[in-house]
């Protein structure tokens, strides 16, 4: 039980480090026209350099050991952000269309980018850990789902502290009004060590470390359905990252009051649905199939967001606003927006459906799986970076076709991709061991 809650705990922690570079990057775009979503870029980059030798580090290593050294690496990330607040703002780098880059956001990048391999380190701790205490199977996604409960709690303050701190984004507008959440950040982090290193974890990799271990005659690679689940992660994350991370820039580019702390607030209502959705799927996981639950949240995720692109912007809601100069007030937005927030609950449950449909059926190849998977969780730095790209040049609107075609993605694989045609492969170590010369 104990390790089961330290894991939830290390669950809300990623999204506590990741969901900084979305609001953040409304400062720093409002300095470098281009820059919105490159923190995040930088964040989700660490994944595709980590993500293999954090799989391979857990092994050697085991679960907690690797857990600690990604609270270390964490605080060095957090701090070097701190350090862009404080020096290297009137220190040119290089130039970009003619303007010059400073310093400091050289600096805020390179602690982005760490921060990135501590988030990657503790996915490959955290969803094998609790997929095996639960035993897999529909058991093992309901803790992956109570997990992503935790995450998503995390993930719906974030944004919101970011929009109360920054309020309205000017030219004056810096890294140094947002340095009480940077500070909460690596306190927490300093807990989290503590704790970590007090919890007695099981580490079932380390136990078979002295066995002699039979040479594998496959890898996750030579299952289709793992292949196809892997190109549904990196949909995926570019999904759950790019809605709220435009939908911050959309709205903070309208002409209301405080438009980036309202921005905050409907980008925490997203995924405070995140949260209400994986609580719902904790629920029913035991029941519910996970291929069931991700072609339904699919299919009505991709109706959310073409209703969105179509709905006409002066279709307007008032949403409650909380700035530090004003208090809590109410806000006008576009009704599209609501339908985008609305996504949270289908991009809630579709980590553990998809982490869960890929992973079934791989034996001994789940932990190396595992590590593959994080890597490509890259595609929560890519997909979002080109919908920006697109959101620049054609309007933030139409990038969410993007997002529409990524969904009918996950539909597919939840259909006809997820099903394990490779069975005539030995995935127990006995049968495999029979096969070594």
């Amino acid at each position: 039980m104990v390790a089961i809650i330290t894991m939830f705990f290390l669950f809300a922690m990623i999204a506590f480090v990741t969901n900084l570079a979305a609001p953040l990057g409304t400062i720093w775009k409002n300095h470098y026209s281009w820059a919105g979503m490159l923190g995040n870029m930088m964040n989700f980059l660490a994944y595709l350099f980590m993500g293999i030798p954090a799989g391979n580090l857990l092994t050697k290593i085991g679960y907690k050991k690797t857990a600690l050294l990604a609270m270390v690496i964490g605080i060095v990330g957090l701090i070097l952000q701190y350090l862009s607040s404080c020096f290297g703002a009137d220190t040119a780098v290089f130039t970009v269309d003619g303007a010059p880059v400073m310093l400091n956001y050289v600096v805020y990048l390179l602690g982005a980018f760490i921060c990135g391999f501590c988030v990657c380190m503790l996915n490959v701790v955290v969803n094998p850990m609790l997929n095996l205490l639960g035993g897999g199977g529909n058991r093992g996604n309901q803790f992956i789902q109570i997990g992503g409960s935790c995450n998503s709690c995390a993930g719906t303050l974030t944004p919101l502290f970011v929009g109360m701190l920054i309020g309205q984004v000017t030219a004056q507008t810096a890294m140094s009004d947002v340095l009480p959440l940077i500070y909460i950040a690596i306190g927490v982090f300093v807990l989290a060590f503590l704790i970590i290193a007090a919890v007695n974890i099981p580490e079932p990799h380390l136990a078979a470390a002295g066995k002699v271990q039979p040479k594998f005659t496959h890898s996750p690679w030579s299952f289709r359905h793992f292949v196809l689940g892997a190109v549904g992660i990196f949909f995926y994350v570019g999904i759950e990252v790019g809605i709220p991370g435009i939908l911050i820039f959309y709205i903070s580019s309208l002409d209301i009051e405080n438009a980036t702390a309202v921005a905050g607030g409907v980008a925490a209502v997203y995924w405070l649905l995140m949260f209400v959705g994986r609580l719902f799927s904790s629920v029913i996981s035991g029941k519910v199939s996970s291929r069931m639950q991700l072609l339904t949240v699919s299919l009505v995720g991709i109706a959310l967001v073409i209703g969105a692109i179509v709905l006409p912007s002066d279709i307007v809601v008032s949403v409650p606003s909380y700035s530090v100069e004003e208090g809590f007030t109410t806000a006008p937005v576009p009704a599209s927006a609501m339908l985008l927030v609305l996504c949270g609950l289908c991009t809630s449950v579709m980590w553990g459906g998809i982490f869960n449909l890929a992973v079934e059926g791989l034996g001994k190849y789940t932990a190396k799986a595992s590590g593959i998977f994080m890597m490509m969780v890259f595609g929560g730095g890519v997909m979002p970076m080109i919908q920006e790209a697109i959101g620049r040049s054609a309007g933030y609107m139409v990038s969410y076709w993007l997002v529409v075609a990524m969904l009918a993605y996950l539909f597919f694989y939840a259909v006809s991709g997820s099903k394990n045609v490779n069975k005539d492969i030995p995935v127990e170590e006995e049968m495999d061991a029979r096969n070594v010369a």
